[in-house]
């Protein structure tokens, strides 16, 4: 029999986790005073949406569709199961699922417990959980049995014996859960300021930092992404990209959508075969991509047998969308076209729905809010003027102060006074609307996923025969960036060496996420250097053409 959780009164002592940047006491106070934070947590939402929409179908998926009032008391029954294993307000959990509805209802489970969710995306294998497991002190793990042909569960039991203490829960739970005995009396155990998850950053470095959102600031933004994106009660999200992506978590994604009264269909992938018919089956009216995905929707010779004529508004982010691609949604898939700009970090921007074609097709919108402090500055953090192509710095009332345990990274990435270094190189105009020049960081972008090049090339120097590796991005009219692996091989051996496919194969063994697995291998003898002698990444970038023969 399971012990029923303790689920008293709301906490009245705010949670604090070590490690974590807080919101100055000066500015969280404006923010309260000013309206952008009210108190409110993600449970809190779910709660007040069920007692407004009950019956109203709130989530589902190929297999299953679930009311509000059935979701909140799914998730009420799955607390019970993790309070009894021991998971207490504060514990980090690594979360990692496919586009399931068991995604959603353990989320707001863990949102009722006040522990704190580690979003892993549904990509990530053994080599990323363990990591996330390892720098958080997970105190759990919970995922699917079998999904998108991943094992998921094998995982989940793999990591059990690797970790002391770990609890692990895959799920279907089956019938032994009853949580109706609280149900009635339940309050949440979160505070509003409380760090309500870690998100995760898209990393220029080894490894992703964790990006700590809370309650108040996250709903801010959830909030007024729902006002700004036109986002109702009549609204049917359909989403496509992986469930726990920021995008597709808020802008304003799954819990703008659950905010008020909606309904999110969720899509085991985006092809057009699979997301045309469930926009024809739904009557979807919204729906979130990027560029490589709009693209192949707008090329798809599905558009002349499907009626995706409910659609009202499709959103493109994640990535720069090109000019003549942008013009080409309204004609093509027969909706308005939103460009949304954004970081897990925090700054949201947007076209707006009224804008006129050509800001709409030419610009990544402008923030959120009029409390959003933008700078574009030069390399030496001066100011420049509207129209000057700059770094992107910003603070706001949802973005954040610090990664999760990360100090040194902390004083590159945040200026002393607060704001944050995204690593964008964007222009604005005199009305505020930024456009996206390109990265100043190393990060790759491969079609929206992003891509730490260390942490691949570090997983590649573990070959037996990699003598020196160098992973960069390299221009892709579909992607906007593929991953190139420049490999430099040992000489010592008298073996024949790998091949590319071998290579990659490598990485695969080592459980890398698809994603991660560089598009290209090329085998050097040496890396262009610059005057310093450090590897010019930038020269690998654009490789010189072949001297003619």
């Amino acid at each position: 029999m399971l012990r029923q959780p303790d689920f008293g009164a709301r906490q009245s002592v705010p949670l604090e986790l070590d490690g974590v940047v807080p919101y100055p006491a000066d500015a969280a106070q404006e923010y309260r005073e000013r309206g952008y934070w009210i108190g409110e947590t993600h449970w809190d939402v779910l709660e007040a949406s069920a007692t407004r929409n009950a019956d109203t179908v709130a989530v589902c998926d190929e297999r299953r569709s679930l009311t509000y009032r059935e979701l909140r008391d799914n998730a009420l029954s799955q607390a019970a199961v993790l309070s009894a294993m021991g998971i207490r307000r504060g514990d980090r959990v690594v979360v990692h699922f496919p586009n399931v509805v068991e995604f959603v209802e353990t989320t707001f489970a863990l949102f009722a417990l006040g522990t704190v969710p580690i979003f892993a995306l549904p990509a990530h294998r053994a080599s990323e959980i363990r990591y996330f497991i390892e720098f958080a002190e997970a105190a759990a793990y919970v995922t699917v049995d079998k999904a998108a042909g991943f094992d998921y569960g094998r995982l989940a039991g793999e990591l059990e014996n690797e970790f002391d203490g770990l609890r692990t829960v895959v799920l279907p739970l089956g019938d032994a859960v009853a949580a109706a005995e609280h149900r009635e009396s339940y309050r949440c155990e979160a505070l509003p300021s409380d760090v309500a998850f870690l998100q995760l950053s898209g990393g220029t470095t080894g490894r992703p930092k964790l990006i700590p959102r809370t309650h108040d600031d996250y709903l801010y933004s959830v909030r007024e992404s729902n006002r700004i994106c036109g986002v109702t009660s009549d609204t049917v999200l359909l989403v496509v990209l992986p469930v726990s992506h920021n995008f597709t978590m808020s802008s304003p994604g799954i819990l703008g959508a659950l905010h008020v009264g909606a309904t999110v269909v969720l899509a085991p992938n985006p092809s057009p075969d699979t997301a045309f018919e469930l926009i024809e089956r739904h009557r979807v009216t919204m729906v979130s991509v990027v560029p490589p995905v709009a693209l192949a929707w707008m090329n798809s010779s599905l558009l002349q047998s499907r009626d995706l004529s409910s659609l009202r508004t499709i959103q493109v982010g994640g990535a720069k969308f090109s000019q003549s691609a942008a013009e080409r949604i309204e004609a093509d898939l027969g909706a308005r076209l939103q460009q949304v700009f954004g970081m897990a970090e925090g700054l949201v921007n947007y076209t707006r729905l009224d804008d006129d074609a050509t800001t709409v097709t030419t610009t990544q919108g402008r923030p959120i809010s009029e409390a959003d402090e933008v700078r574009i500055v030069d390399d030496n953090d001066r100011d420049l003027p509207a129209g000057q192509a700059g770094h992107l710095l910003t603070r706001g009332p949802y973005t954040i102060r610090g990664y999760y345990r990360a100090t040194e990274h902390n004083a590159k990435s945040f200026t002393a006074d607060g704001f944050y270094r995204t690593g964008d190189i964007v222009t604005r105009d005199e009305r505020g609307y930024l456009t996206v020049v390109g990265r100043a960081k190393d990060q790759i972008n491969r079609g929206g996923e992003k891509i730490a090049p260390e942490e691949v090339e570090n997983h590649l120097l573990a070959h037996d025969w990699v003598h020196d590796v160098s992973v960069v991005g390299i221009p892709d009219e579909y992607l906007g960036e593929r991953s190139k692996a420049y490999v430099v091989l040992r000489t010592e051996y008298a073996a024949t060496p790998p091949s590319s496919l071998e290579i990659r194969r490598f990485l695969r063994e080592r459980e890398l996420a698809a994603y991660k697995i560089p598009d290209v291998v090329e085998f050097v003898t040496e890396f262009p250097r610059t005057s310093v002698g450090k590897i010019s990444k930038n020269e690998q970038r654009t490789p010189q053409p072949e001297p003619a023969r």
